[in-house]
């Protein structure tokens, strides 16, 4: 299965039924008076979040919907049939912009959440509504109204808790498939994650939280170099940012200086993701004799100037985890107390996620923008983040 997180699509809904000339002719009944029916309300486009799907694959191959038009009115003041509603379902997670305005229509981030995106046609009256004491036989109906079309952008981000960050190879995948479930792809070369993987990590029968794994970021990622900078977008949805620092790097390149170019790449894609909490924690410490770990730990922990939390880990070997996934969960459950508590720290994240949107939305208007501009003819029209051109096979594990 493809794995595609945007996709353009073209919405239209029904039209209105017109209303209905008719007059009433019976036998014994030479004047019967007008008796034209309504028309039916053309049918609405909804958007209904579904967790069943985790991809937005399928508006890759059919990008128009059309709900159903409203049937006209009859004669026996019998009104037009509505038109049926359209429910496209969509992932969780999803960003829905109109193209044409720039305007965030809904964030689909509930399982059942339905969404209007495209407003029915009103239907058309029938001549039975304009009689009146010195009009006894009006001629006069009105036309139903058109449906409403949008061009409409569809974002998906992944919905996990912590998200995972760090250079290709720092060892985000072995660390997600040690603590949860998933089974992602691992390799001894960089760039094995290709796209996003959520894992689930239990900690007991009600003690869960969700970690996202998305591909390594590079120097340079903010101008368009290698594949981290695409899938960065999910990571907006996260409370917690874990930053994996490989101690050990088989290319023996510095792991301070890597560390702060991560630093820099996530400062130019979102300032405000870069306000997020950001644990630091060092990996692949097996590589390393007993007795110089933890000397090079600290020696990185002091070279970054570091204030927050650290942990010292072996994601391969499973050493470390249980204290980083513990501290991970009582931090997401204090949050969570304290934003049902206090309004003030409820409105804080509020405020948090309406900057990254609006940080998403300005991206959005970017790429639309460069999209729109003309092209020489010796120039390369293909968008850097056009989702055809980063389509990769990905297995689902059940």
């Amino acid at each position: 299965m493809q794995f595609v997180d945007e996709a353009s699509i073209i919405v239209e809904a029904g039209n209105g039924g017109n209303g209905c000339l008719s007059f009433r002719r019976e036998k014994y009944v030479p004047k019967g008076g007008p008796d034209g029916g309504d028309g039916g309300h053309g049918g609405s486009v909804y958007l209904i979040g579904d967790d069943a799907l985790n991809t937005l694959i399928d508006f890759k191959y059919q990008r128009f919907y059309k709900a159903q038009n409203g049937q006209p009115g009859q004669g026996r003041q019998m009104s037009g049939k509505a038109g049926d509603e359209l429910h496209v379902k969509v992932p969780v997670g999803t960003t829905v912009i109109d193209e044409d305005s720039l305007e965030v229509i809904a964030d689909v981030t509930e399982i059942g959440q339905v969404v209007l995106v495209a407003q029915g046609g009103r239907r058309g009256l029938g001549n039975i509504h304009f009689k009146s004491s010195t009009n006894r036989a009006p001629r006069r109906t009105t036309p139903g109204t058109p449906g409403e079309r949008r061009n409409l952008r569809l974002e998906m981000k992944v919905m996990a808790d912590v998200g995972l960050l760090g250079m290709p190879n720092a060892g985000k995948s072995t660390l997600i498939r040690a603590v949860s479930a998933a089974k992602p792809k691992v390799a001894n070369y960089p760039f094995t994650t290709l796209v996003p993987n959520l894992g689930v990590v239990k900690l007991g029968t009600h003690e869960h939280f969700v970690m996202a794994d998305v591909p390594g970021l590079i120097e340079g990622a903010s101008d368009g170099a290698g594949l981290g900078l695409r899938f960065l977008k999910h990571l907006t949805r996260t409370r917690l940012l874990l930053h994996v620092v490989d101690v050990a790097p088989f290319d023996e390149s510095d792991p301070v200086e890597s560390a702060r170019a991560i630093a820099r790449e996530l400062e130019q894609f979102s300032p405000a993701l870069a306000e997020r909490p950001r644990w630091l924690v060092l990996n692949k410490l097996d590589l390393l004799h007993e007795d110089e770990r933890e000397t090079r730990a600290q020696a990185i922990v002091d070279a970054l100037d570091w204030q927050g939390p650290v942990f010292r880990i072996s994601a391969i070997a499973g050493e470390g985890t249980a204290p980083l996934v513990q501290a991970v969960y009582r931090w997401l459950t204090e949050q969570r107390r304290l934003e049902a508590e206090d309004e003030a720290a409820a409105e804080l994240e509020r405020e948090m996620r309406a900057r990254m949107e609006a940080e998403a939305v300005a991206r959005a208007e970017a790429r639309l923008s460069r999209k729109r501009k003309p092209v020489e003819a010796d120039q390369d029209d293909d968008d850097d983040f056009d989702d055809d051109d980063y389509d990769v096979e990905v297995e689902y594990a059940p």
